[in-house]
């Protein structure tokens, strides 16, 4: 017959088999968790399709929309990717799309106000001029763009070249640095 106190002694001895047991089967090996993780994949935040409007004094200036948005916050500096495309409308203080800028990949520096734009830039103003280049560098703080790259801009009456390029973010303004091509100049602006 089974007492009441060798049942106890049973459970007892179970319960301290399977604890031993758990903590001994529960050690990982940091180096084998980094390799299936990533230490990358722990230090970034995921969003896809991602639109973003950016305001100031209560009226919009920015719209951006990104496929996917990758937040690193750990590392120094702390920055925002968009890996696979985005499209950033720019408004007027009347909410008028003043210039487009699409691309396949921007880096968005948050602290310093910098986003690195690349690969297939392009920006379009109302006026219907394009700006193509490789890479571009917006200051939010200023609120220009600035290249050392090649540029290429069509307008209705012509195309430029340059390398080098700095213009304000609705592209109604822009200087190219070291322009290339021929460039048509108004006869009432020729000197004399």
């Amino acid at each position: 017959m089974i007492n009441s106190s060798s049942i106890l002694s049973l459970y007892s001895r179970l319960a301290i088999a399977i604890s031993v047991i758990a903590f001994t089967a529960c050690k990982n090996d940091p180096k084998e968790i980094d390799a299936l993780v990533g230490k990358q994949a722990i230090q970034e935040d995921r969003a896809e399709d991602v639109t973003i409007i950016y305001s100031e004094h209560g009226k919009s200036r920015i719209r951006m929309f990104a496929t996917e948005f990758i937040r690193n916050e750990i590392a120094k500096p702390p920055f925002v990717d968009m890996r696979k495309g985005l499209k950033v409308e720019f408004f007027d203080d009347s909410m008028n799309i003043e210039s487009t800028l699409t691309a396949m990949y921007a880096r968005w520096y948050e602290g310093k106000g910098n986003v690195l734009i690349r690969d297939s830039v392009v920006v379009v103003n109302k006026k219907g001029e394009t700006l193509r280049t490789e890479e571009l560098i917006w200051n939010q703080d200023v609120r220009k763009f600035y290249t050392e790259k090649f540029v290429r801009i069509n307008t209705p009456a012509q195309v430029m070249y340059g390398d080098g390029l700095e213009a304000n973010e609705d592209f109604s303004w822009y200087r190219i640095k070291n322009p290339k091509g021929t460039v048509r100049v108004n006869k009432e602006e020729m000197p004399e």
